[in-house]
């Protein structure tokens, strides 16, 4: 892994980033006041706005624990791991398998300037970061991280949690095709795919925000984001907005016009 120098000073606190802005928006510490103009920008768009990020990361958890404890999976490569904010992937995998590996994926340096909080993993299991970029699938494969800790002879869980909105076409397919292809059968794919199905007005004009900012989405409705599960079998309740799959009893209720996330886990065959 990088050293936290190096991360700092590719830190460009002149622009906005997605993962500062989300942890702005969800009251982190960690952003710059470009990200707070920018978040601050986005919330006046669509007040609602914290409630979406807030579900989509609730559906993680519930994916990811569902996951561990459902299927038995005991590896997971996160792409586009986010700011470490607890509970974080291995904390709630390691909760269910205390000894499972999970590689975290990210290219944002300040990111990897906090990475130390990724890899506080169990006594028994094994966290590992990769300072990477998912738009190149093979420096993450080809990464010592990803083939040292995932044993490829066993099934992953791949999770790609609120980036596939940034990733656009026709290369969005490709990467997420590319990420499943060295797993065996029987691993897994845990997506949120960005939607402008139930609020079209208002997260329009958030995804215009974003592009004014230089981030660029593609909102993708919902044949668009189904098709990112092709050729794998869906876990019931199959693709749906995020606060719908598998909600457990500490969840709060959600308005479906606050929530602008599909998601989904599927099986590869």
């Amino acid at each position: 892994m990088a050293d936290k120098g190096r991360a700092v000073d590719r830190i460009d606190t002149r622009r906005a980033h997605s993962a500062r802005v989300y942890d702005y928006i969800l009251g982190g510490k960690d952003h710059y006041q470009v990200d707070v103009e920018a978040g601050q920008a986005m919330c006046a768009e669509w007040p609602a706005l914290p409630v979406h990020m807030r579900a989509n990361r609730e559906f993680m958890h519930r994916a990811a624990r569902h996951l561990a404890r459902e299927e038995g999976i005991r590896q997971f490569l996160d792409i586009g791991t986010g700011l470490p904010t607890s509970p974080n992937l291995h904390e709630v995998v390691q909760r269910e398998r205390p000894d499972a590996a999970i590689v975290y994926v990210d290219n944002d340096p300040i990111v990897l300037a906090h990475a130390q909080a990724l890899l506080t993993s169990s006594r028994e299991g094994r966290t590992a970061y990769v300072d990477a970029d998912m738009r190149d699938p093979d420096e993450i494969i080809g990464s010592p991280e990803f083939q040292e800790i995932l044993d490829l002879r066993e099934p992953v869980g791949l999770m790609i949690i609120g980036i596939l909105h940034f990733m656009l076409p026709p290369e969005d397919h490709i990467l997420v095709r590319r990420l499943l292809a060295p797993l065996p059968p029987g691993s897994f794919l845990a997506a949120t795919i960005g939607t402008a199905d139930f609020a079209p007005v208002e997260v329009g004009r958030v995804a215009a925000e974003y592009e004014r900012r230089g981030m660029p989405m593609r909102l993708r409705d919902r044949a668009e984001a189904e098709a990112f599960f092709d050729g794998l079998d869906l876990v019931e309740p199959g693709l749906c907005q995020v606060h719908h799959w598998r909600p457990d009893a500490t969840q709060q209720p959600y308005d479906d016009r606050d929530i602008a996330m599909y998601g989904a886990v599927a099986r590869k065959r």
